[in-house]
């Protein structure tokens, strides 16, 4: 018997629980984590076992992701860089610079906004948005 991964399940699963930002900063991925770092009180630390390698066109992509674990709260935040030598994470959202995803007990409303407000007011952040899950072409990129 053969067993078969359902991609769909897969995806569906990972992203239960989830929320996702797209962020515009056109600057350095080490650059922007020490001013969200620095700027709202969180600790994002790079994580070479997440990063995520996409094969196209017969070479490999390397995608950095940080990782923040929120103490006393089951919320665990990624943050992606969205390209990476011409190449993107999420090509349908080309303009965006980085992705927040939000995993875990969900953020309320009020929490949401604030994030929102709070990486617009860092340097370089042009635009925050949020992205549903509808308009994710290609989710199964981001699954860690």
């Amino acid at each position: 018997m053969k067993l078969k991964v359902d991609n769909e399940l897969l995806v569906e699963e990972f992203f239960e629980d989830t929320h996702l930002l797209g962020i515009m900063a056109p600057v350095e991925s080490h650059h922007f984590v020490w001013q969200v770092n620095q700027t709202l009180g969180f600790d994002f630390r790079i994580n070479n076992e997440l990063e995520i390698q996409l094969n196209k066109k017969s070479r490999t992509y390397f995608f950095k992701v940080y990782e923040f674990i929120e103490p006393h709260r089951s919320i665990t935040h990624y943050l992606y860089k969205n390209h990476f030598d011409g190449e993107y994470l999420l090509p349908e959202f080309k303009h965006l610079d980085f992705l927040w995803l939000i995993k875990g007990e969900a953020p309320s409303a009020e929490e949401t906004r604030e994030l929102q407000k709070g990486l617009q007011s860092i340097n370089h952040v042009q635009l925050v948005v949020e992205l549903t899950n509808e308009k994710i072409k290609n989710k199964q990129h981001l699954i860690l």
